[in-house]
């Protein structure tokens, strides 16, 4: 499908990825898989040495993938809007919790700490992360990798959205080449790391 992506935080200057922004769920979905390739995720950031920067939930896959990085040791940044706070969802245990304006706010912040992008399952909030973070790039504003990690293909019909608007010439090639699809949390990790790996090139997760 030609959906790709650079390796590392900055294809320019190639700067050692220290800070993971991860954008997910707070729902855990109905595919078990999905809470344990985000567990994973977190464990293998933290075992890599990098903070993870999420959203501040400590339910779903949100939860999932903080308690994961805790459990291995690892460095965890929240960014949580004010007005989300009495709602009682904010996980109690992060290293550090940053109580923002806003989701717009959020939004911004979390794109300012982390030095690349990993996708996981969500909903409407997750996608226009994803999308804002793809803009963004597309804009200029950022050269940070936009990775989807998606080993049961939930994203398949989102990229073949993409497909299409390309094909209607609202996106061009070069958009589609913003977002590297990964199949596993080790593909992830080597391509944060800037190392090629043999999966091919826009590959969807079958």
């Amino acid at each position: 499908m030609g959906l790709t992506a650079g390796t590392g935080p900055d294809a320019t200057t190639g700067a050692a990825v220290t800070a993971v922004t991860v954008f997910c769920g707070a729902s855990p979905g109905h595919l078990p898989g999905h809470l344990h390739t985000a567990a994973e995720l977190g464990r293998a950031l933290a075992g890599a040495g990098m903070r993870l920067v999420y959203g501040g939930a400590r339910t779903g896959l949100m939860g999932a993938v903080a308690d994961g990085a805790l459990a291995a040791g690892g460095a965890v940044t929240g960014v949580v809007p004010r007005a989300l706070l009495p709602y009682e969802i904010t996980h109690a245990g992060l290293t550090e919790l940053q109580v923002v304006a806003d989701m717009h706010e959020r939004k911004a912040r979390m794109a300012e700490l982390g030095d690349a992008f990993v996708t996981l399952p969500g909903g409407l909030g997750t996608a226009e992360e994803l999308f804002e973070a793809l803009s963004w790039a597309q804009l200029g504003l950022h050269r940070k990798a936009c990775l989807l990690l998606d080993p049961f293909g939930y994203y398949r019909p989102l990229l073949a959205f993409l497909t299409h608007a390309r094909d209607e010439g609202f996106l061009r090639a070069g958009d589609l080449e913003r977002v590297r699809v990964c199949a596993s949390t080790r593909v992830v990790m080597a391509r944060l790391a800037g190392v090629e790996t043999e999966e091919p090139r826009g590959a969807v997760p079958t």
